[in-house]
């Protein structure tokens, strides 16, 4: 029996970003599916793990976690098994706070700036049948291109958010870019070379190839 539970499928993005982290130290893990379209996750037995209704929730144990990247915290801070899975950097208070700071500029700004266009270009098309609000997408992408433009001079430095090495900076942005890819809008990184190809890296990880392959929103 897996030791871990996820509940909610990769096709939510804060679920695959849980289940990225699993992958990248190797722990074996059960996925609970939490039927969306149901409203499952407004459902009694989904508060109890989540009591904000929202996907996902994570069990280890007598243990019961929501909040994607807390829970992502505590999976690499228990199940880490070398130093190549410290992806908190947690061993040098410098790096540790490089860590941070990215990981605070990827909730603060780049999601605020990008989510917009997720769900106009993703998320509604596939859930609700809309076409996207260009006026919403146009004005947002202006806001993603200013963020950019900070992630480029960044990355022109490093080969990574924090420095040279991938940390768990990086991979918190790995759900929802993934998505925006997959729309005509990911051309807006071939104006920024550093990022795309930080973004390459990124991608070359086993573990979000495996969970990538998952991730489809469909209708």
């Amino acid at each position: 029996m897996a030791p871990v539970k996820v509940f909610g499928s990769a096709v939510f993005a804060n679920a695959a970003r849980v289940m990225a982290y699993l992958e990248e130290v190797r722990v074996e893990y059960e996925v609970v599916e939490v039927d969306y379209m149901a409203m499952e996750h407004k459902g009694l037995k989904h508060l109890a793990r989540n009591p904000f209704g929202q996907i996902p929730a994570f069990q280890d144990g007598d243990i019961m976690l929501f909040e994607s990247r807390a829970i992502s915290k505590y999976v690499l801070r228990k199940y880490a098994k070398s130093a190549q899975d410290d992806l908190l950097r947690e061993g040098n208070t410098e790096e540790a706070a490089m860590v941070d700071v990215w990981t605070e500029v990827e909730v603060h700004h780049y999601l605020p700036a990008m989510a917009p266009i997720f769900y106009e270009c993703v998320v509604y098309p596939a859930r609700l049948g809309t076409t996207p609000d260009q006026k919403v997408v146009d004005e947002s992408l202006e806001k993603f291109k200013k963020v950019l433009d900070v992630y480029e001079a960044r990355l022109s430095k490093s080969n990574y958010l924090a420095r040279d090495f991938f940390s768990f900076a990086d991979l918190n942005h790995f759900p929802f870019t993934f998505h925006i890819m997959a729309t005509p809008h990911a051309s807006v990184f071939d104006m920024y070379p550093h990022v795309k190809a930080w973004w390459e890296r990124v991608m070359e990880r086993p573990s979000l190839k495996k969970i990538s392959a998952h991730m489809e929103i469909k209708a």
